[in-house]
């Protein structure tokens, strides 16, 4: 194959997500030679398919929510329904806004932008639309896809991904969500927002099983309240068709119907059949094996994002491209914490932690050595405003750090920024009590909590 470039590129970055896009942009602006490579559109999953629509579906429930309850506050307001053309419209504006300006930000940044389906053909190169590019190093980032379970089709109409869900022209009268993941329960509030009539189906015990317990059951007790149905701690068994939709089968024999099935248990890599292993990559599970520097086993190659074992978040990934980056050119980056990135969970009420949960904190640090807290928002003026119930949670470890922060609420996800500050900043109880937080501000309840955590209690009691 002929190369497409007189010299060797420093960086071939095979996939054009978060972290593909921004190992590209931070390694052209320490001066590398980069070449950026995507089958599909820059930005890949979150701009296109994950975060971002999702969140525009779901802000438009929260209109829909809004709309429905304006009595509660005084304001005349009757819900006549949803118009899904005008919601994608709305989503759709979102979403080609901030493709447009990524596109701007890569062209301006001289970065070789290639269109097509790349392969890995050597540990220093990658063909693709029947030329070979060269690089000194190649970064692979080629994602994930949703998954399903062995002998479960998904037809993409009755029994759908949240691809197909994500561009569904009608709200279902009713839907069956498998998964009570990040993914399942974002698109379970959303549906039910819109009108819909939703039953959650997880194996685990709890929904978004990775939080902390309580946060599970906060969540868990406001669906409750939301008319949200749930099923825990028994596994999908099979799936058969009906007159109109859908039966779903446990593994304990209990059934549940309704118009569709969304399979949301979670995503698995994109990395077959593109010669990973034929270059030597080593891999588990099709997830590509990498240190805490994202280097494979291959000296030339270094993987980043939903391709990896770690966290599958787009500011993981866009994290891991630019720790790559800054590595490449030369720089010392510090290995990624993963327990101090912050996780949100964007339903209603959202869920947002950021740190260990108190069963892992134990685990760490024994149990007589762990302290904890709970405040509840009740005592926080704006959540009464906005009419949302939660808590915050504080870990600490006994006489030391704060070490996990878990909140359930209305908006709190805004919230995490500064206790991902706390974190990871290793930050005392009585420090963050000294910080003056503004008034009224659900900000200002992360504050209130540090101040009881330190025995200073001003809004709370026991």
């Amino acid at each position: 194959m002929a190369n497409d470039a007189s010299t060797v590129f420093d960086l071939v970055i095979l996939g054009g997500g978060s972290g593909g896009y921004a190992a590209a942009l931070r390694a052209s602006q320490l001066g590398l030679d980069v070449a950026l490579i995507e089958k599909n559109k820059l930005g890949g999953t979150c701009l296109h398919n994950g975060c971002i629509p999702t969140k525009a579906l779901l802000h438009a429930g929260e209109i829909a929510d809004a709309a429905r309850e304006g009595a509660e506050f005084g304001v005349k307001a009757t819900f006549d329904g949803i118009d899904m053309a005008g919601v994608h419209k709305y989503k759709d504006g979102v979403v080609s806004g901030l493709y447009k300006g990524l596109q701007g930000l890569v062209a301006s940044r001289k970065i070789t932008y290639v269109e097509g389906e790349g392969r890995l053909s050597s540990p220093t190169s990658v063909d693709v639309n029947g030329r070979r590019y060269d690089g000194r190093h190649v970064l692979l980032a080629t994602g994930s896809v949703p998954r399903s379970l062995p002998g479960l089709t998904i037809d993409g109409d009755r029994v759908i991904s949240s691809d197909h869900a994500l561009v569904l022209d009608r709200v279902p009268k009713s839907a069956i969500v498998l998964g009570g993941g990040v993914i399942g329960v974002e698109f379970a509030s959303a549906w039910k927002s819109f009108g819909a009539d939703v039953t959650i189906v997880e194996g685990l015990p709890h929904l978004v099983p990775a939080e902390d317990e309580n946060s599970s059951k906060l969540l868990e007790r406001a669906f409750r309240k939301r008319g949200i149905k749930f099923n825990l701690g028994t596994f999908f068994k099979s799936v058969e068709y009906t007159s109109d939709g859908v039966a779903v089968t446990l593994a304990d024999g209990k059934t549940f119907e309704a118009e569709l099935l969304l399979v949301a248990i979670g995503r698995g890599p994109v990395s077959q059949g593109l010669g990973y292993e034929e270059a030597g990559v080593a891999m588990d599970r099709g997830f590509v094996l990498v240190d805490e520097f994202c280097r494979t086993n291959v000296p030339t190659v270094s993987a980043v994002g939903d391709l990896i074992p770690t966290l599958q978040l787009a500011h993981v990934g866009f994290a891991e491209g630019i720790l790559v980056a800054e590595r490449l050119a030369g720089l010392s980056p510090v290995p990624i914490d993963y327990d101090g990135v912050p996780r949100v969970t964007y339903c209603h009420p959202e869920v947002a932690s950021v740190g260990v949960s108190e069963a892992r904190a134990k685990e760490l640090y024994g149990a007589d050595q762990v302290v904890t807290l709970k405040y509840n928002l009740a005592g926080n003026g704006k959540s009464k405003i906005l009419k949302t119930a939660g808590e915050i949670k504080l870990v600490r470890v006994r006489d030391g750090a704060v070490v996990g922060v878990h909140m359930v609420g209305d908006r709190l996800g805004e919230q995490v920024g500064e206790a991902q500050l706390i974190y990871n900043w290793e930050a005392l109880p009585a420090e963050v009590a000294q910080l003056i937080h503004a008034h009224p501000t659900q900000n200002e309840a992360l504050g209130e909590a540090h101040l009881a955590l330190a025995g200073k209690p001003l809004h709370s009691h026991d």
